[in-house]
């Protein structure tokens, strides 16, 4: 069952009534609301006429900003290539603010080429650094010669930064005078085992790098090596205003970085003790692995610090130094993803791949799903950073490898995005846009790795249906905050403290091995599953975390939290520790799931482990008892295996929400309270539920059209109606929409549209097909015509039909199976985009008693077109580096693809209700 749907554009234009209650119950749009996209610069070949012409495209169609990023050219193009940051490329980036700055738009750069940072004012003292750790074994007698040098031969810039000797009993021999020496050798006393630690480097060089941006990959964890980084932007910029937003650091993707050149000193004055007086046990030599996996927890923590210090924190000091604001992907990263998200000033997180929803007629071929769907659970990392520090935006890399290279439909990027803003993502990023000159033939110019939001497209002229939509779901979750009544803190001790590897990168692809298993996870996904919101808190937000009224605040900005939630973990820091328990005595609420069993690292051990079993012990809890309580202070303490009895004990309840299969958030904004509720089961919900906040009124805000409308209360509940593939965002507020929302009870079919369609070809190609009349939809590849196997674009559908108007009734009308997205028109008049499941509008303002007119235009995916381009061998991809891949990043070639299903395929309905 389905409510009133009524397109934006047709109530600005016919319901003067309609108009002012949108503009009374929805915010004003500013440019974040709107989605922005990643704009890539192939060669950086651009040029005024096609900047401004393709910002003045991505304004008409409902862009509220871009994201350049440099990368490597298309061939043939050289002549026109710019070199990143010469005073060319300045005046293009110029180009290209005043033109969206005129347009209302906004700019964000990357502050690099490709990805990760790094160019050719990176000399190899400032590289990417890892540690080389080398064991050699000398009989007695034998001799090492000095300088001493790494037995990887690939390794040339390297320095020698401790060295021991280890009897076959273990005891050591001290080597430290040898390690500065030059020339000289040294003999074995006995049969000696030798350590040495090399300070190398990774050789790494920037992926995709842009003409003038190529070069060795940053060291991130060293203080003069990101300061020489910066200078070449200093240079460039010269202290002019550069009117961007934004500088952007894409995903930690800096393989095998784990060092900097003054690790072993900052490891001393962060930890209090020398990493390498400990290198048998660090290397896993030893006999003891507990404190191997000390040393390497202690060696982690410090890899975490000097990455916000030495990188994150004189990042964000840098873009606010031209005015601008630091945005950053933590994950990847080897640290705590919380804290390095909250390090800058928008925290962005990434979907990469397809997730499967039960949506009914929404695609998704086997090809594309990979090791591990993306997880909203993930995002929640990022939006976390941002909600318990008060901040406005979360950001996200959208879509990337969302499906196979022009197979992806608007209606497969909805459930997709509506996870994200669920997770409290509020500010979207496409990946995304490929400048391309105008001159360039079909498909233009192409990045290897996005989805293609490009003018070439033949869904660009329905991309403001989802545009609109992202855009009202942002209006309300930007000018709100999240409302989460608990804290859940994420044990990282238990991943930094292992003796395996040396690093620990934690990156989306591999969530399956680091997060899912953990109770934090599954404690985290029954949680949200029972119908509770919450924020993930780390050891360093809890450190500055206050108690008030019993509530926990984290920032002064953010929204208090009523509990913190510790799920099962081995390790806990005893700061910590004891920082949960005077936030305890001062009236906090805290549940353990389990109580936690040591102190991670090595630094001061027993007096640490001495104070953690203390305070464990001023507890009270009796060993081996599940499900125990201790008033402590003014607050509480639960240890129990089942939390929601606890939170129920604390009269902290879920909402009933999910019960009837929808997925909710909740925002408030001052006195009023916003549900984003999401249908993506295979069903109609249509229940009553009683929202946890009471109002005097409930408005339902419809994204999907922008239209506002009165919502019934009885006893406390609302009755919700949605359709499977449909959100609506409900308001509890003093104050109300002025028209009655009409529930569609007694829908019956008044008229099946299936024959008698005339069907014209409007745009597209490689050549517009003949048109036809059609005695019964069908997709238009089975036509048995050549021209409309192959062709991607637009088709005109037109009819007339008869129907009875009946005044009391409202009038739905159904399309079917879109093959991919539609815009309708009613006797002349704009119905509105159809870009979705379930491809279903209002149209009862439109009809006319007797006989209308209804004209449907409706276009494809790009595929069938490329997969004639490559039958024909026409050269479309032609790009130096990687060029053109497909999603498993082999070669692409589309030349036996199978045709894609195209055009309105039904059936075609219109019901009264």
């Amino acid at each position: 069952m389905k409510k009133i749907y009524i397109s934006l554009v047709l109530a600005c234009n016919l319901l003067a009534v309609g108009r002012t209650i949108a503009q009374d119950l929805w915010p004003a749009v500013t440019k974040e609301m709107r989605p922005w996209t990643r704009w890539w610069w192939l060669g950086s070949a651009v040029d005024r006429p096609n900047l401004e012409r393709e910002l003045t495209l991505f304004d008409k169609s409902g862009f509220g900003g871009v994201e350049v990023t440099p990368i490597y050219g298309a061939k043939g193009f050289e002549s026109s290539y710019l070199n990143f940051l010469s005073p060319q490329w300045m005046n293009m980036l110029g180009v290209a603010t005043d033109k969206a700055n005129a347009l209302g738009m906004g700019v964000d750069i990357n502050l690099g080429t490709g990805w990760p940072f790094g160019g050719p004012q990176i000399k190899e003292k400032d590289a990417a650094t890892k540690l080389i750790l080398d064991e050699f074994e000398l009989k007695k007698g034998e001799r090492i010669t000095f300088p001493l040098k790494p037995k990887d031969p690939k390794q040339h810039y390297f320095f020698l930064q401790a060295l021991q000797a280890f009897r076959s009993d273990n005891s050591e021999i001290n080597l430290d005078d040898y390690i500065s020496k030059t020339t000289g050798t040294w003999e074995a006393p006995a049969d000696i085992r030798l350590l040495a630690v090399f300070s190398g480097r990774t050789g790494q060089k920037v992926k995709r790098a842009a003409p003038g941006g190529a070069g060795y990959t940053l060291d991130h964890l060293g203080q003069q090596s990101v300061l020489s980084y910066f200078n070449r932007f200093t240079e460039a910029f010269k202290d002019k205003p550069l009117h961007v937003r934004a500088f952007f650091n894409d995903s930690y993707e800096v393989y095998g970085a784990n060092w900097t050149d003054e690790f072993l000193q900052s490891f001393e004055r962060i930890k209090g003790y020398r990493l390498q007086d400990h290198l048998l046990d660090f290397a896993g030599k030893g006999k003891n692995e507990a404190k191997t996996a000390g040393l390497k927890s202690d060696y982690r923590e410090v890899v975490n610090a000097l990455l916000a210090q030495n990188f994150l924190i004189p990042f964000t000091d840098f873009a606010h130094r031209y005015r601008a604001i630091s945005k950053n992907q933590a994950h990847g990263s080897p640290g705590n993803l919380i804290d390095l998200y909250a390090d800058t000033d928008i925290a962005e997180c990434e979907t990469f791949g397809s997730s499967s929803f039960d949506l009914p007629g929404l695609r998704r071929d086997t090809a594309d799903i990979r090791n591990v769907d993306p997880d909203p659970m993930m995002a929640k990392f990022a939006t976390s950073a941002t909600n318990v520090y008060g901040k406005k935006y979360t950001s996200s890399e959208t879509f990337t490898w969302l499906t196979e290279h022009f197979k992806t439909s608007l209606s497969q990027t909805k459930p997709e995005v509506e996870q994200l803003f669920l997770a409290g993502v509020n500010h979207v990023f496409y990946h995304g846009t490929t400048y391309s000159p105008k001159n360039v033939p079909f498909p233009g110019w192409l990045f290897y790795a996005s989805v293609n939001f490009v003018p070439q497209n033949s869904f660009w002229e329905h991309l403001t249906g989802l545009n609109q939509y992202i855009t009202r779901v942002q209006s309300i979750l930007q000018s709100s905050r999240a409302d989460n009544e608990l804290l859940v803190y994420w044990p990282i001790y238990d991943i930094w403290n292992n003796a395996k590897g040396v690093d620990k990168a934690l990156k989306v692809h591999d969530v399956d091995e680091w997060l899912h298993p953990t109770q934090f996870y599954k404690q985290s996904v029954q949680l949200q599953k029972r119908g509770y919101s919450f924020d993930f808190a780390t050891d360093k937000i809890l450190e500055g975390t206050t108690v008030n009224g019993g509530k926990l605040q984290t920032s002064k900005d953010a929204i208090p939290y009523r509990a913190i939630y510790i799920p099962a973990c081995h390790y806990f820091s005893e700061v910590t520790l004891q920082k949960i328990l005077e936030m305890a005595n001062q009236g906090a609420t805290v549940i353990f799931q389990q109580l936690p069993k040591e102190v991670p690292g090595y630094s001061q051990l027993e007096k640490r482990r001495t104070l953690f079993n203390k305070l464990i012990a001023s507890l009270g809890f009796e060993k081996d008892k599940a499900n125990q309580y201790t008033a402590f202070g003014k607050g509480k303490i639960y240890l129990t295996t089942d939390i929601n009895s606890a939170l129920e004990t604390e009269q902290i309840l879920p909402e009933r929400i999910n019960q009837t299969g929808l997925k909710f958030s909740r925002r408030v904004a001052g006195k009023d309270t916003y549900y984003y509720l999401v249908n993506h089961s295979g069903q109609t919900v249509d229940r009553h539920i009683a929202l946890n906040v009471q109002a005097k009124y409930y408005s339902l805000l419809d994204p999907q059209t922008g239209r506002t409308y009165q919502l019934p209360s009885s006893d406390g509940k609302i009755r919700v109606q949605i359709p499977s593939g449909y959100s609506w965002i409900v308001l509890a507020s003093e104050q109300q929409a002025s028209e009655p929302f009409r529930y569609q009870d007694e829908l019956h079919q008044v008229a099946q549209l299936d024959r008698d369609w005339k069907v014209n070809f409007i745009a597209g190609g490689p050549v517009l097909p003949k048109a036809k009349k059609l005695d019964q939809l069908s997709s238009w590849t089975e036509w048995g015509d050549k021209d409309a196997v192959n062709f991607s674009g637009t088709a005109n559908y037109e009819k007339t039909f008869s129907i009875h108007k009946d005044l009391s009734k409202s009038y739905l009308l159904k399309l079917g199976r879109v093959a991919e997205s539609a815009r309708v028109y009613i006797n002349g008049k704009d119905a509105g985009v159809l870009w979705s499941i379930p491809f279903q509008q209002d149209i009862t303002p439109l009809l006319v008693n007797g006989e209308n007119k209804i004209r449907i235009e409706v276009a494809n995916l790009m595929a069938n077109r490329i997969c004639y381009l490559d039958r024909k061998k026409v050269t479309w991809r032609n790009y130096h580096e990687i060029n053109f891949v497909n999603i498993n990043y082999k070669d692409f070639d589309a030349s036996k693809w199978a045709p894609m299903e195209s055009g309105l395929i039904g059936p075609v309905t219109i019901w009264s209700y």
